[in-house]
């Protein structure tokens, strides 16, 4: 992967914001917070086809609303996933559960087409890995076919936290995955493994959960002293040295204030000093 001011650009060519906003658990408010987002100046969105946590169609709302206002489709990465049976709401599955996983695979991506308002996805992700590898490569093998098709432009895995899933995943299928998508937390060793598996590779680690699961490291001395340094708040550190190890943090506030701080981490850098010190603290 390469790096510019405001983008990171994938081993697929595919630009990628520094930092993308994430519509989980939005509920009503998804269309109206993702239209804000995108007026305030976010280029990524990251959603799922999955109604038990997301409102995709809120998503497409929004997306509509900021292309009346000027914003067009061509400037925007768009991210959403395929989400397994295990993780959907049993009453509310956006697919046939009695189909094969190839073709909940692709009812999937038709009803994430539809709900988005768009004919070609940047990223198409798969939800968790699944359990049983054989029903994993039929899932990803169904992945490639919509990439082949022009459908989406790369693929990603998230929630994936065992390095020896996401190697076996890397080395054996035709298209790589181009994202992982996990959660940022102590309890995974902030994913030190998986980073480094993403770094020697060239995929693009995106954090979720980045500053709720960590109050500690946001309330410690340390970043204290950053942001007197700085004159930034906590999570623009964290969210800055983050990106400036070449992981891209998903933020989801719904607030304009925040927003616009988590926007601003592109316009200051951290020494090397600082981030020695940030890193202490992910140990």
């Amino acid at each position: 992967m390469t790096e510019q001011r405001d983008t990171w650009t994938s081993a697929q060519g595919v630009e990628i914001p520094r930092i993308v906003y994430g519509t989980a658990w939005k509920k009503e408010r998804t269309a109206a917070l993702v239209e804000q987002a995108l007026r305030l100046g976010f280029r990524g969105i990251d959603t799922a086809c999955q109604p038990k946590h997301y409102d995709e169609a809120g998503v497409g709302a929004g997306l509509a609303a900021a292309r009346a206002a000027g914003i067009e489709r061509q400037h925007l990465y768009l991210q959403t996933k395929f989400t397994p049976l295990s993780g959907q709401d049993p009453s509310r599955i956006p697919y046939d559960p009695t189909a094969s996983l190839a073709q909940q695979v692709a009812q999937s991506f038709q009803r994430s087409l539809a709900n988005l308002g768009t004919e070609r996805l940047d990223c198409l992700v798969l939800h968790s890995p699944l359990a049983n590898p054989s029903d994993l490569r039929e899932v990803w093998l169904a992945m490639e076919a919509i990439v082949d098709a022009g459908g989406a432009r790369q693929l990603g895995i998230s929630n994936c936290y065992d390095p020896a899933v996401l190697r076996h995943l890397y080395e054996n299928s035709r298209i790589k995955p181009a994202v992982v998508q996990n959660r940022f937390h102590a309890a995974t060793h902030f994913d030190r493994f998986i980073r480094d598996f993403c770094n020697r590779n060239g995929l693009i680690y995106q954090s979720f959960w980045t500053l709720t699961a960590n109050p500690d490291i946001l309330s410690h001395a340390t970043l204290k002293d950053l942001m007197a340094k700085h004159g930034r708040t906590a999570p623009q550190i964290l969210f800055r040295y983050l990106s400036q190890c070449g992981v891209v943090p998903l933020t989801g506030t719904t607030s304009a204030t925040h927003m616009r701080e988590d926007l601003d981490i592109v316009n200051f850098r951290l020494d090397d000093g600082d981030c020695q010190a940030v890193a202490a603290l992910l140990r």
